[in-house]
């Protein structure tokens, strides 16, 4: 436990004091957010506002889970290690993004063929490895595993094609799932601290989840119990989410309204990663809907909005995503942040009880 308390404290301690001198770095540099003239009236006083400052979550969240190790003694993991990897593969997709956003000065980066291109060239390399690595003293076990998850591996496994088949498949599964997550968080940003806050909540659950999995662990109870989880290895995903809580809470310090610096897509594609690789890694793949409960919304709105316009020419929302149809609707924007928070609190809350349930009854 001592870990996880070093990792998420060192991550905001870096965070909270390392973001303001990155901030005047980037105003020397004159790197601010580019803003969309069709968005919303409002933003545009946040023009040249400084932005990539998810490269300061990443090296936060890198930096403690490395001290966390170093201070404790205890040797780093291949499960930890590979959503960090996840974590700072989508978010170098991102830095290129917003950097062709600045050096050109306008709104489109990446194009969507390049953007979606990275995110899978790091998702496949993520799913491959996580199929490696198989640890000799927890019975082989590799860090993921060919089912689907739910609350634990489902019967359902997606090697009943063979081996190779079974990777491939698994694979696929992982960029589904990462492309879906990334993108969903993506999407959530636009308002001061409203991604930032809630990748939070989901970020502290996360670290009760890997908690409560190691303390429940088949690989260290006495004797094997039917409601243990086959996790490979808890206690480190708890590292690794409490390292990137840290550097979220450290960062929203600056981010929340008026902000003073943007995450851009360097922080929401890592911090998707981040949630994406928790989720596979730590057997909650379907879970993580409940969880991440205001990104799936979000998310929907954006397909409603397009689906509804090419098949009827119609918009349901005034803008999507569906924070932008609420500004439009004459709200503030803090209003909506602090609503959405606790939206996104709410299904946090949902999801910690369903899991909880599950192992109290053993259903």
């Amino acid at each position: 436990m001592r870990t996880v308390l070093i990792a998420g404290v060192f991550s905001l301690v870096v965070s909270l004091f390392g973001t303001p001198l990155y901030i005047r770095w980037l105003v020397r540099r004159g790197y601010g957010q580019f803003v969309r003239d069709d968005g919303p009236t409002t933003h545009h006083t946040k023009r040249g506002t400084p932005t990539m400052g998810g490269v300061v979550i990443i090296l936060a969240a890198l930096l403690a889970y490395a001290a966390a190790h170093l201070f404790t003694g205890a040797p780093p993991t291949a499960s930890g290690l590979l959503v960090l990897l996840l974590m700072t593969g989508l978010g170098v997709v991102g830095f290129l993004d917003d950097f062709l956003k600045i050096s050109k000065q306008r709104s489109l980066g990446l194009t969507a063929k390049a953007k979606l291109a990275g995110q899978g060239l790091v998702g496949i390399a993520f799913g491959v490895l996580a199929l490696q690595f198989p640890a000799a003293d927890k019975d082989g076990a590799t860090p993921a595993s060919t089912h689907i998850s739910i609350l634990r591996d489902t019967p359902l496994d997606l090697a009943f094609v063979g081996a190779v088949g079974g990777t491939v498949l698994f694979v696929v599964w992982v960029l589904l799932i990462t492309s879906a997550v990334s993108n969903g968080v993506n999407l959530t940003d636009g308002l001061d601290g409203l991604a930032t806050g809630a990748t939070t909540l989901v970020l502290a659950a996360y670290v009760l989840i890997c908690t409560f999995q190691s303390n429940q662990s088949c690989f260290t109870l006495d004797e094997f119990e039917a409601r243990c989880y086959e996790v490979r290895d808890p206690r480190d995903l708890a590292v690794v989410a409490a390292a990137v809580m840290g550097a979220c809470f450290g960062f929203l310090w600056w981010n929340a309204s008026p902000a003073k610096i943007f995450m851009g897509d360097t922080g929401s594609l890592a911090l998707g990663g981040a949630l994406a690789g928790l989720a596979i890694l730590s057997r909650t793949q379907i879970l993580l809907v409940v969880l991440g409960g205001l990104f799936v919304i979000i998310t929907l709105s954006v397909i409603l909005q397009v689906g509804s316009f090419k098949l009827t020419g119609r918009r349901i929302f005034r803008m999507a995503p569906l924070q932008h149809h609420f500004e439009l609707a004459g709200w503030g924007e803090v209003t909506i942040v602090i609503r959405f928070w606790i939206i996104a609190g709410l299904f946090v809350c949902l999801g910690l009880g369903v899991f909880y349930a599950e192992w109290v009854t053993g259903a």
